[in-house]
């Protein structure tokens, strides 16, 4: 999508570790427009896979995600990152590593959100190493849905989290996939 890879240039910053901030239009303050622009073009790129629901985890991926179910017409259900008080015990559970945050988190949904019926479309803001599609398809498993593919808006395609995924059959499709960054530049797979 040449609209988000010309915002990521315009207005993203690259940090050390290879942490890029998009935190002006995606993940603290929402550019909704835009949102909902990505959100068209994934469910242009999903329309024929009779997808019933949007998942992702909490937080930063709740906001493509609503937009993208929004276009669609499902419901989009997030895991959260911690067991609260007003999530039961009768739910699904995996360990997710983040990358930017450097820390382990246990992913639940309420296992009234998720069925054998369902047919899941995996949405999130960043692809790095794959760790948060790895728990969702635990997810999906458990609940024993269908997994209709990965959506990312943004791909770290350096970091090959997506490779592995392809390789075993999964499709994902990513608005922007970034070739290689550093604090000076930042170019994207052709």
């Amino acid at each position: 999508m040449k609209a988000l890879e010309d915002k990521i240039l315009a207005e993203g910053k690259v940090y050390p570790g290879h942490i890029l901030k998009v935190g002006s239009f995606l993940n603290q303050q929402l550019d909704c427009s835009f949102l909902m622009e990505m959100g068209k073009e994934i469910a242009r790129l999903y329309k024929d896979e009779k997808v019933t629901k949007i998942i992702t985890v909490e937080a930063s991926g709740i906001a493509i995600a609503v937009a993208v179910g929004a276009v669609m017409g499902v419901p989009a259900v997030f895991a959260k990152k911690n067991k609260s008080a007003n999530v039961g015990n009768n739910v699904y559970s995996a360990t997710v590593h983040s990358y930017t945050h450097g820390t382990d988190y246990n992913i639940v949904v309420d296992r009234e959100y998720l069925s054998s019926d369902d047919r899941l479309l995996i949405v999130d803001d960043f692809l790095a190493a794959g760790n948060a599609i790895a728990g969702l398809l635990s997810l999906a498993e458990q609940a024993g849905a269908s997994v209709a593919g990965a959506a990312i808006a943004v791909e770290k395609a350096f970091q090959h989290g997506g490779d592995k995924y392809r390789e075993n059959g999964l499709r994902i499709e990513s608005l922007a996939r970034i070739a290689e960054m550093t604090e000076d530049s930042l170019t994207f797979v052709k």
